[in-house]
């Protein structure tokens, strides 16, 4: 066997094997919560705020606000990031580039504020203010991934007879997803931390439960709410890792 096809081979088995290392991670971060959590005397406030029932509910909410947002993020920002690519759009993208640039630059909390003010809280208004927030990865990303495409590619296939429509299918995006797989990865992992912030909106979630440990002043329900987001992410950055290798088109 030759040394490139050794070097190649070698490659892909400490891949696979890197790819269990963020789960066992988790996995050490759930066992050590777990372990802290059930030594400690808890009083009746902890024990309540930390019920299974209470704590699972907060996951999936969370959860939840994370895949509905991400969604639409994604739902909007692929689509308009193709849009702003094409020449006839001309500076408009500048100036949504710029809107979403702003979007990002204002704090999180004072998109939740006053989005709670003008039209009222919940699950949907988190969502929006999420979405406002993650869009700009994806938006930049997706327009980055296809103006980076070689020129000659594009000119080869308006060459063969392809249509504008064509060559941005068979061309642009193909070539593109590996730039916009990162930009919607990146969005995710924004959103599982600015999704704890929806407590604030009556939206549930992580940040429930360490808003409720901030404000009882309970140390153990601060420490198991912000350990459990911090696996979240970690989970959610490993599962969008898998998506990204499966879905990157091969040869790329």
């Amino acid at each position: 066997m030759s040394s490139t096809a050794v070097q190649a081979v070698s490659t892909a088995r400490s891949r696979r094997s890197s790819v269990w290392v963020m789960p066992a991670i988790v996995v050490l971060l759930l066992a050590g919560v777990s372990a802290y959590a059930v030594g400690l005397d808890l009083d009746s406030i902890e024990t309540r705020s930390l019920e299974p029932d209470v704590v699972l509910t907060a996951l999936w909410q969370h959860i939840e606000l994370v895949a509905v947002s991400t969604l639409f993020t994604v739902a909007i920002g692929v689509p308009l990031g193709v849009l702003l690519t094409r020449r006839w759009v001309g500076r408009a993208s500048a100036a949504i580039l710029g809107l979403a640039n702003a979007g990002q630059a204002v704090p999180s909390i004072g998109v939740l504020v006053i989005l709670a003010i003008l039209f009222g809280v919940g699950f949907w208004m988190a969502v929006v203010a999420l979405v406002l927030y993650a869009l700009l990865p994806v938006l930049r990303n997706t327009m980055v991934g296809i103006r980076q495409v070689d020129p000659a590619l594009l000119d080869a296939g308006r060459g063969m007879g392809m249509s504008s429509r064509q060559v941005l299918t068979t061309i642009e995006l193909p070539l593109a997803v590996p730039v916009m797989l990162a930009g919607i990865r990146v969005a995710l992992i924004l959103n599982v931390g600015v999704a704890t912030l929806a407590a604030f909106t009556n939206a549930g979630g992580l940040g429930s439960i360490i808003s409720a440990g901030i404000a009882l002043n309970r140390t153990p329900v601060l420490v198991v709410g912000s350990v459990l987001t911090i696996a979240l992410a970690l989970t959610v950055d490993w599962v969008a890792g898998l998506a990204e290798r499966l879905l990157r088109p091969q040869g790329i």
